[in-house]
Protein backbone atom coordinates (compact mmCIF):
# COMPACT_ATOMS: atom_id res chain seq x y z
CA UNK A 1 0.00 0.00 0.00
CA UNK A 2 1.61 3.23 -1.19
CA UNK A 3 0.16 6.56 -0.07
CA UNK A 4 1.05 9.74 -1.94
CA UNK A 5 0.02 13.35 -1.46
CA UNK A 6 -0.09 15.85 -4.31
CA UNK A 7 -1.14 19.49 -4.40
CA UNK A 8 -2.22 21.12 -7.67
CA UNK A 9 -3.79 24.42 -8.65
CA UNK A 10 -7.04 23.27 -10.22
CA UNK A 11 -8.85 26.59 -10.69
CA UNK A 12 -7.75 30.14 -11.48
CA UNK A 13 -10.22 33.01 -11.92
CA UNK A 14 -9.63 36.71 -12.63
CA UNK A 15 -12.38 39.12 -11.60
CA UNK A 16 -13.20 42.28 -13.52
CA UNK A 17 -11.32 44.43 -11.01
CA UNK A 18 -8.17 42.33 -11.38
CA UNK A 19 -8.35 40.15 -8.28
CA UNK A 20 -6.96 36.68 -8.98
CA UNK A 21 -8.63 33.82 -7.15
CA UNK A 22 -7.16 30.35 -7.18
CA UNK A 23 -7.89 26.99 -5.61
CA UNK A 24 -5.38 24.33 -4.67
CA UNK A 25 -6.53 20.73 -4.41
CA UNK A 26 -4.59 18.42 -2.10
CA UNK A 27 -5.15 14.79 -3.05
CA UNK A 28 -4.27 11.70 -1.08
CA UNK A 29 -3.79 8.68 -3.33
CA UNK A 30 -3.52 5.03 -2.38
CA UNK A 31 -2.13 2.77 -5.08
CA UNK A 32 -3.33 5.18 -7.79
CA UNK A 33 -6.84 5.63 -6.33
CA UNK A 34 -7.87 8.91 -4.79
CA UNK A 35 -9.01 8.40 -1.20
CA UNK A 36 -9.20 12.02 -0.04
CA UNK A 37 -9.25 15.55 -1.43
CA UNK A 38 -9.26 18.93 0.30
CA UNK A 39 -9.25 22.48 -1.06
CA UNK A 40 -7.55 25.72 -0.11
CA UNK A 41 -8.57 29.01 -1.73
CA UNK A 42 -6.42 32.13 -2.04
CA UNK A 43 -7.04 35.61 -3.44
CA UNK A 44 -4.42 38.02 -4.73
CA UNK A 45 -4.98 41.73 -5.33
CA UNK A 46 -3.40 43.71 -8.17
CA UNK A 47 0.28 44.57 -7.52
CA UNK A 48 0.46 42.21 -4.52
CA UNK A 49 3.81 40.51 -3.86
CA UNK A 50 3.80 37.14 -5.63
CA UNK A 51 6.74 35.60 -3.76
CA UNK A 52 6.02 31.95 -3.01
CA UNK A 53 2.96 31.70 -5.26
CA UNK A 54 2.67 28.83 -7.78
CA UNK A 55 4.30 29.57 -11.15
CA UNK A 56 1.09 29.21 -13.16
CA UNK A 57 -0.70 31.66 -10.83
CA UNK A 58 2.17 34.16 -11.15
CA UNK A 59 1.94 33.91 -14.95
CA UNK A 60 -1.79 34.70 -14.86
CA UNK A 61 -1.24 37.61 -12.47
CA UNK A 62 1.49 39.06 -14.65
CA UNK A 63 -0.80 38.85 -17.69
CA UNK A 64 -3.89 40.23 -15.93
CA UNK A 65 -2.29 43.00 -13.90
CA UNK A 66 -1.67 45.65 -16.52
CA UNK A 67 -0.69 49.15 -15.42
CA UNK A 68 -4.29 50.25 -16.07
CA UNK A 69 -5.78 47.46 -13.91
CA UNK A 70 -3.38 48.21 -11.05
CA UNK A 71 -4.11 51.96 -11.20
CA UNK A 72 -7.89 51.39 -11.32
CA UNK A 73 -7.76 48.96 -8.39
CA UNK A 74 -5.66 51.32 -6.29
CA UNK A 75 -7.95 54.25 -7.12
CA UNK A 76 -11.00 52.21 -6.13
CA UNK A 77 -9.36 51.23 -2.84
CA UNK A 78 -8.46 54.86 -2.11
CA UNK A 79 -12.00 56.02 -2.89
CA UNK A 80 -13.43 53.32 -0.65
CA UNK A 81 -11.10 54.30 2.20
CA UNK A 82 -12.27 57.91 1.98
CA UNK A 83 -15.97 56.97 2.05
Amino acid sequence: MALTKTTVVDQITVTENGIVLYREATRIMEDGNQISQTYHRTSLTPAQDLTGQPANVVAICNAAWTAEIIAAYQAAQAAQAMA
